[in-house]
């Protein structure tokens, strides 16, 4: 009897043992679920390089003598020379040689602007927004010509690889201009062409 029920209970045993351990075909494995890759930064141009263009506006000159005021068309040459730090700053240096036939009030005219300046800026895309400054020179048909300085402005934009396009606004003061005791100051608004190296 002992031995009947043994076996029964190893019979039983036996055949439940594909039972209790489940589905014997492999479970289908969990779907992988991939995380988004976020889309890479836009660059920027890399403004590091040598530049030749030339600009062309309006300027406005304004003295401390009653009267002796004036305005015209100006426009010029510029060359220069952009460092980029890489981490969206751009600096560096320049000169700019203007044209002018500005008449003041019949004691002169303005004929010529040079300026020597430094420029800092953030890049906005493709874009320079930028403040500059620095040493001026003006020269005049009869008062003399007379150096001070500048402060001003702008925005450059980076139309191809080698084409950059703005616009500037710059601030000049002249003290005691060519010794006659009138100080001076002018005004001009430009737009720039420039070919990048």
């Amino acid at each position: 009897m002992l031995k009947t029920t043994t076996a029964l209970i190893a019979a039983t045993a036996f055949f439940a043992a594909p039972a209790l351990a489940g589905n014997i075909s492999e479970p289908a494995p969990e779907p992988v679920i991939a995380t988004p890759v976020a889309p890479p930064a836009p660059a920027t141009p890399n403004w590091t390089g040598f530049y030749a263009g030339g600009q062309l506006g309006y300027g406005w000159v304004d003295t401390d003598t009653p009267g002796v005021d004036g305005d015209d068309i100006i426009g010029g040459l510029i060359l220069g020379y952009d460092y980029d730090l890489g981490n969206n700053w751009v600096i560096g240096a320049g000169i700019d040689y203007d044209f002018a036939d500005i008449n003041l009030s019949g004691a002169g005219s303005l004929e010529e602007v040079f300026r020597a300046k430094l420029r800092g800026g953030y890049k906005i895309g493709n874009g320079l927004l930028y403040g500059t400054g620095g040493y001026a020179w003006a020269d005049t048909d009869v008062l003399g010509d007379d150096s001070g300085y500048f402060i001003g402005g702008g925005y450059e934009h980076m139309v191809t690889q080698n084409i950059s396009l703005g616009g500037e606004l710059l601030y000049h003061q002249f003290d005691n201009f060519g010794s006659t005791g009138a100080d001076v100051d002018a005004t001009t608004l430009q737009a720039r062409a420039a070919f990048r190296f």
